[in-house]
């Protein structure tokens, strides 16, 4: 995995990338906290008010798809 997408997201942040898959989960997104540190990492763009995954985040959010079912196993 390169530099670039190597990201060491707590478990919240991972369900909040995997949340923003799905525009209809928008309104679930209870804690603001998490999304202002996923922008922070530029994962994240907040626009009009909604929060929006980066190209980046989805490269994050499938080459982590595979360390998130390591540990779940």
């Amino acid at each position: 995995m390169s530099n670039d997408s190597d990201f060491d997201l707590a478990p919240d942040q991972w369900e909040v990338l995997k949340a923003l898959r799905n525009p209809v989960s928008y309104g679930r997104l209870s804690k603001p906290y998490l999304i202002e540190g996923l922008v922070k990492l530029g994962l994240v763009v907040v626009r009009d008010g909604v929060p929006v995954m980066t190209p980046n985040g989805r490269k994050v959010l499938v080459r982590g798809s595979c360390r998130l079912l390591d540990l779940a196993a």
